[in-house]
């Protein structure tokens, strides 16, 4: 009996160990996936950031940038339209930190619309989260900009001193560019969320973990966003 029990003992060792030799080449391309895709939307949010800064007349205000407690941007966002309209994008976030950026944190970003429409366009959006309040309800689960947060149409250009009381006083300044023309854009009713499956994936952390220092040293494949920043 023994000796029967020894040998299914090591059947089933034998069996998990090929399964797990089985496994591990899938669990590899996984990881190595997650690992583009948070390469592309750093590296296409960077892009993104650096070509409206690098506009001589339409970029955001230098000194806005230099308050901004955090800052965001949806490269590429698909607004679809067919009677019942619709925006869905992912971007990043970096908050800033003692030493400059921090590591980036993946969000998703929706919206809706109705009305008389068709048609399909790519939009990019950039916010300026300007204090704490602001990105305490950015960091929640899900956060619909407008309500308890003042949420304005950013100004553009190289000064500031034009923008109203609403815009300096507001928590988060936003902006979109589409077909080349970089604008203050409304963005009220828009959702954003934490993408933790990606966060989690790829650092280890949730969103709120990787924008409150959980991240010490940022890795070389998201390093290029918070680079782009700081440059500004």
């Amino acid at each position: 009996m023994s000796h029967l029990f020894q040998r299914s003992s090591v059947h089933t060792l034998s069996l998990i160990l090929a399964l797990c030799l089985a496994a591990a080449p899938a669990l590899a391309q996984k990881k190595s996936n997650r690992a583009n895709d948070a390469r592309r939307h750093t590296t296409d949010a960077a892009t993104v950031f650096d070509e409206i800064m690098r506009s001589s007349d339409s970029s955001i205000p230098k000194e806005l940038v230099d308050r901004a407690q955090a800052i965001a941007v949806f490269p590429g966002v698909l607004k679809a339209a067919v009677i019942v309209g619709g925006r869905e994008g992912k971007g990043v976030i970096s908050r800033r930190n003692a030493a400059g950026w921090s590591a980036p944190a993946f969000f998703n970003l929706a919206g809706g619309s109705f009305g008389a429409q068709i048609g399909a366009n790519k939009t990019d959006y950039v916010l300026l989260i300007m204090n704490e309040k602001g990105l305490d309800k950015l960091l929640a689960d899900k956060f619909e900009l407008g309500g308890e947060v003042g949420v304005a149409a950013g100004p553009v250009g190289r000064e500031a001193s034009a923008a109203t009381d609403a815009q300096l006083n507001a928590e988060i300044l936003t902006y979109s560019r589409s077909k080349g023309a970089f604008i203050g854009a409304a963005l009220k009713g828009t959702t954003i969320t934490p993408d933790n499956n990606l966060n989690e994936a790829f650092y280890g952390l949730n969103a709120r973990d990787i924008l409150t220092g959980g991240v010490s040293s940022t890795p070389n494949t998201v390093l290029i966003y918070p680079q782009t920043l700081a440059r500004y």
